[in-house]
């Protein structure tokens, strides 16, 4: 990476802009989102093709006008809270870089949070059939693939479109122990069974705000919207996962904060055992999962 953005000598009629400068306006116009200063700063290394440190370590380096002008073009998309993550194209999950675009949901912090939950029942040397429901980018998935290699991952969407952002993202992790396939939810699979289930589906209230004027709306509506009260997908995926699981395997749900007793009631009511929910560091119930009897 190179900490040199301009390689002329301006002239005296060239606009000068620097690496400080950009930042400043940057944050200025981003004064209406909370994380302002470090949005700027992760699409101005995206925009210089740099790092935060060469941005730290060069701030008076006067940046070209084409590449300010795309800055700016970001900056204020960013400010219409569009994501970050679209801008740039990935997101950090799991101490692994995904690549992300419209057709694949963000991965959030809130997710890894799944994949200790699902760790913490997968056996470190078991060699184990894994299911994920919405793959998406495939962030749980290749995840789980990743932390338990000897096991196997099968992951599902309903969106070729998001199918094939997911075998890119496994092919760059080179993550071989992992399949995809299209399906919508359970609808493709006939004698197939599985140790683990793990799912984080649509559980946002279809009359959330957010789908009109939030950083959700930009996002495929698709992998978020979960009907009334945010449980239509929950109330599909819990009786119909029961027949692709061997007894004593496990089905793993992320869940809204406020969702976490109807769920409990929902698995209970499908023969479901030992449910149990993991509250977040924030200390709100975020994964719940029980037992196939």
């Amino acid at each position: 990476m190179n900490p040199i953005y301009c390689y002329t000598k301006p002239s005296k009629t060239m606009n000068i802009n620097t690496v400080n400068d950009l930042l400043i306006r940057a944050q200025t116009q981003l004064h209406h989102i909370e994380s302002a200063r470090l949005d700027a700063e992760i699409l101005l290394v995206c925009a210089l093709n740099t790092s935060r440190e060469q941005l730290y370590s060069y701030p008076d380096k006067i940046v070209s006008n084409d590449l300010v002008a795309n800055y700016q073009s970001m900056i204020s998309s960013r400010a219409d809270n569009y994501p970050v993550a679209y801008l740039t194209g990935a997101k950090e999950f799991w101490s692994i870089v995904f690549q992300v675009n419209q057709h694949t949901l963000i991965p959030r912090p809130e997710t890894e949070l799944l994949i200790e939950t699902a760790l913490g029942l997968i056996p470190s040397e078991g060699e184990l059939t894994i299911l994920d429901l919405g793959a998406g980018s495939g962030a749980i998935a290749i995840s789980i693939a990743k932390e338990r290699p000897k096991s196997m991952v099968v992951a599902i969407d309903i969106s070729e479109e998001s199918l094939a952002m997911a075998r890119k993202n496994a092919a760059s992790n080179i993550i071989f122990n992992i399949t995809f396939k299209q399906s919508d939810w359970l609808s493709e699979f006939t004698t197939e069974v599985f140790d683990v289930v793990l799912c984080n589906p649509p559980y946002v209230d279809s009359q959330d705000s957010g789908f009109l004027d939030g950083e959700i709306r930009y996002e495929p509506r698709i992998a978020l919207d979960g009907g009334h009260l945010g449980m239509q997908c929950f109330n599909t995926i819990v009786p119909s996962a029961l027949k692709y699981m061997r007894s004593g395997a496990y089905l793993v749900l992320e869940h809204g904060y406020n969702q976490g007793d109807s769920l409990r009631r929902l698995l209970m009511q499908n023969k479901f055992k030992n449910a149990k929910t993991v509250c977040d560091y924030a200390g709100l119930e975020r994964v719940s999962y029980a037992r196939r009897p």
